[in-house]
């Protein structure tokens, strides 16, 4: 009779669809099991009692009812001595306190001991866990898993339900508060002259600074063309009465032709202007970089404007506006940020599918990590030894009942089957000898 497999899975089954009766949980079903086995088992001992009982109220009795005795004789004898050794093993027998009895109760401790070492020497080491993660190839699965088309929605569907729920909670005034304490405080620690002077740095040498300095120059020549009646309107109010308007006028275009022919000569790419201009960037990144006193002067600078009130109170808009914007978004069934997100993820299992190199660091990265698990593999054996110690006696013995118990009554039926069978060769062995 082949026992049915323990059941681990979660105590409470996955809910079932439809009609029908309604899902049963684990424990329930183990429950069933466990009535049903042991009724099956205790009543085959029964079965055995009540044969012996009545071949022993037989008066004369001949060949095949003595047969039929000894075979039940010795199955009750096998049955009964099953049944004490798998009742000894969650209880004590009959309430009696009988020496190395109820095994899993008064060793609870020791149990829990033993599975803690056990899981520590024989799971967290590294030829187990290292070879079983290299052959694994976690860092190919993930990229392959990452690259499939499905993934990419799945992923973009649970950010865009956490989002709202995310930027909601960023709305309290408690954890704005606690934001504003911990990056307000790594800001105005940070040191931003170094990426200042290295951003000025990259803009110089690729060219970009000449450009946006060209764009600049062009923009302010178009505006004094654009405006010379304001600057001629400047001159008058601020010339005395008595110089004639016509010479206010010549001033004012004298002005307007100095700055623009000024502005021009900083536009041509190799003028003076322009090489002085160079040499003030290069000083400004030397100082940026290697000057202390310049440092502090641009964090000292940063401070005043992170900690000046209208500041946090544009900043704080800002954020509201963007929440807003991105709430309302997330809110509509063709959603741009969700969109966004899962086109990205798509765009990074792609190019990962296709690059052994990153896949490769993704197994190192997860070495990395498995190194420093196994490293405090002591702590988690002695973490599983106290979780055990704190269990229940009463729960953890009806826990381990409910997994095992119904398989070990099998345990009972086969030696009552057994002993059984024993008793019959015997008796056919010793009847049969002269």
């Amino acid at each position: 009779m082949p026992p049915d497999r323990p059941n681990l899975v979660p105590l409470i089954a996955p809910p079932r669809h439809g009609d029908g009766p309604e899902p049963v949980s684990f424990e329930e079903g183990a429950r069933r099991r466990l009535r049903r086995n042991r009724g099956l088992a205790t009543g085959l001992l029964a079965f055995m009692g009540t044969a012996l009982v009545g071949t022993h109220l037989v008066p004369d009795p001949g060949f095949g009812t003595l047969l039929i005795r000894a075979t039940a004789e010795a199955g009750v004898v096998g049955g009964l001595a099953d049944w004490f050794a798998v009742t000894a093993l969650f209880r004590y027998p009959l309430g009696l306190r009988i020496p190395h009895t109820a095994i899993i109760p008064n060793n609870k401790d020791r149990i829990g001991r033993t599975l803690g070492r056990f899981v520590e020497k024989n799971f967290l080491t590294e030829e187990v866990l290292l070879s079983k993660l290299r052959r694994a190839e976690a860092g190919r699965r993930f990229a392959a898993w990452l690259a499939a088309p499905e993934t990419a929605s799945l992923i973009a569907d649970s950010v865009a339900s956490a989002l709202p729920r995310l930027i909601e909670s960023l709305a309290n005034r408690d954890l704005r508060e606690f934001a504003d304490r911990t990056l307000g405080e790594q800001l105005r620690q940070a040191d931003i002259a170094p990426v200042l002077g290295r951003a000025i740095q990259a803009l110089t040498a690729s060219g970009e600074a000449d450009i946006l300095f060209e764009r600049t120059i062009g923009l302010a020549v178009h505006w004094l063309q654009e405006n010379k009646s304001q600057v001629d309107k400047l001159v008058r109010e601020r010339s005395r009465w008595w110089i004639p308007k016509a010479i206010d006028t010549r001033i004012a275009a004298a002005i307007v032709s100095g700055v623009t022919d000024l502005l021009q000569g900083l536009g041509r790419p190799e003028s003076e202007v322009r090489l002085k201009f160079r040499d003030a960037l290069a000083d400004l990144v030397d100082e940026l970089l290697n000057s202390p006193e310049q440092r502090d002067k641009i964090n000292a600078s940063k401070n005043r404007i992170l900690s000046h009130p209208d500041v946090q109170a544009w900043l704080g808009s800002v954020w509201g506006e963007l929440s807003q914007v991105a709430l309302t978004d997330l809110a509509r069934p063709q959603s741009k940020v969700r969109h966004t997100f899962e086109h990205a993820v798509r765009l990074v299992g792609q190019v990962l599918a296709t690059d052994p190199a990153m896949q490769k660091h993704l197994d190192d990265l997860l070495e990395r990590a498995a190194i420093h698990v196994i490293a405090w593999r002591g702590e988690i054996g002695t973490f599983i030894a106290e979780v055990v110690r704190s269990w229940d006696v009463r729960t953890l013995t009806d826990r381990l009942e409910l997994v095992v118990g119904s398989d070990l009554q099998y345990i009972r039926m086969n030696g009552t089957v057994v002993g059984a069978c024993a008793g019959c060769v015997i008796f056919l062995v010793t009847s049969l000898l002269p």
